[in-house]
């Protein structure tokens, strides 16, 4: 049995319009990809479709997490992971304001000066200790990119971090 052109045409052009929708569908979701065997908990790429909701969050700096400590002091905010850990719960608030929690975040900018208890290099393992809790966990497995760098100085006297954030949200 052989097929008319106009039937091939049909079948082909068919077959087409089904591969777009379904591409269509994949190209609405956000991407992330990590180094292959990387257990960091920050992707290596984060691809955002264009037709989704992109909210810039500034710069954060952790509470007070002692208050009986000098004012101004490293006592008084806690340790690299103790101020990350204070940075990410106000994170959390932010973005339900948004309508986002921390699986829609894409983009992470971490500012550390240094820890005078490390004599003055910044505290990569404490970030990563609190980070890790909140990113790329069985609780919360997405991934985003980060870049953290050690800074000279943050407006905060006793900070050590600050972290500016990025969130997502493909269209419905």
């Amino acid at each position: 049995m052989h097929a008319s052109p106009l039937f091939t045409r049909l079948l082909i052009t068919g077959g087409l319009a089904l591969l777009q929708l379904s591409s269509a569908a994949h190209a609405d979701e956000i991407k992330r990809t990590s180094a292959p065997g990387s257990k960091a908990p920050i992707s290596s790429t984060v691809s955002v479709p264009a037709a989704s909701r992109i909210v810039f969050f500034s710069g954060n700096l952790a509470d007070v997490a002692n208050p009986a400590a000098p004012q101004g002091s490293v006592e008084a905010y806690g340790n690299t992971a103790t101020q990350v850990t204070s940075i990410l719960k106000k994170f959390e608030k932010l973005l339900a304001a948004e309508g986002l929690t921390l699986a829609d975040v894409v983009k992470v900018n971490v500012f550390m000066v240094g820890d005078p208890a490390l004599g003055g290099k910044m505290d990569f393992a404490g970030l990563n200790a609190a980070y890790s809790q909140y990113f790329g966990s069985a609780a919360q497995p997405n991934k985003p990119v980060r870049t953290a760098l050690q800074v000279a100085a943050l407006p905060m006297p006793g900070g050590l971090v600050e972290i500016e954030m990025t969130a997502a949200k493909p269209a419905p």
